[in-house]
């Protein structure tokens, strides 16, 4: 199902910074955004040199993964942040295995160890995935038992979203999971994302992402329509616009409603 410059409009309307497409289109290549960015989530003002999003690293058995933004800094460190809306994609070893490919990736044939930049993967979580109840979470290689950081300049962050709370950090969570830009506190962002949410300048990059979501729509339209039992699956499919095969396959998988 093609999706009318109309549809697109409606279904941008209600997506948020939450969304990782949606964040790439945003952040791609704007150095001054992911600057400020980073100075609210890590209370550290960086000069930022080159913003790539959907970045793909990849390491010598083939294993690559897709970093959502990758940034450098004027002075080499290099920033990962990662959105994450199931709590099974921000695991620790996911954390530790996008910070080995940075570093594996970054170094040239004999080169020292000790050029290996400073690193930070930052993931941005909709729930508080380490349930401890905090906004942002910092971790840290520590020597155990003598209180004292290993400093291998080798940083793994976790930014909750579900606290929204009336500090810069809040406003920021609360920022990313608004759809409309004029509730957005912050202008930077505010200004950025009603750019790319205004009427004719569709982006084609975004045409797919955005059929898919529709779609989704629909099939969970389909899904209350067949539950509910008061109509055929051929009628079924010609008001949710979906091949007759998707609604039988979805009928097959649908309790229906008790109405008793």
């Amino acid at each position: 199902m093609k999706i009318t410059p109309e549809e697109y409009f409606r279904a941008m309307k209600k997506v948020t910074l939450l969304n990782d497409v949606f964040m790439s289109r945003v952040f791609e290549g704007d150095n001054e955004l992911t600057a400020f960015v980073l100075k609210i989530m890590l209370n550290r003002t960086f000069k930022v040199k080159s913003v790539k999003t959907q970045y793909d690293i990849k390491n010598l058995r083939g294993r690559s993964v897709r970093l959502d933004i990758y940034a450098e800094t004027e002075d080499g460190k290099k920033i990962n942040i990662e959105l994450q809306r199931q709590d099974k994609g921000a695991g620790a070893k996911r954390a530790r295995y996008n910070s080995s490919l940075i570093d594996a990736n970054t170094l040239a044939e004999g080169e020292n160890f000790d050029a290996l930049p400073e690193t930070y993967v930052i993931f941005i979580t909709e729930r508080d995935v380490l349930k401890l109840n905090e906004p942002i979470y910092f971790i840290e290689r520590v020597i155990v038992g003598k209180n004292k950081f290993f400093n291998d300049e080798s940083h793994i962050v976790y930014v909750n979203n579900s606290i929204q709370d009336d500090t810069p950090l809040g406003r920021l969570m609360h920022d990313f999971a608004c759809a409309d830009p004029d509730k957005i506190f912050y202008k930077e962002v505010a200004d950025k994302v009603r750019c790319h949410k205004e009427e004719g300048k569709v982006d084609s990059e975004m045409d797919d992402f955005m059929e898919e979501i529709i779609n989704n729509r629909m099939i969970k339209l389909a899904k209350k329509m067949i539950a509910d039992g008061e109509l055929s699956l051929k009628k079924i499919a010609k008001l949710c616009e979906l091949p007759l095969e998707k609604v039988q396959e979805l009928a097959a998988s649908t309790p229906a409603e008790d109405n008793s």
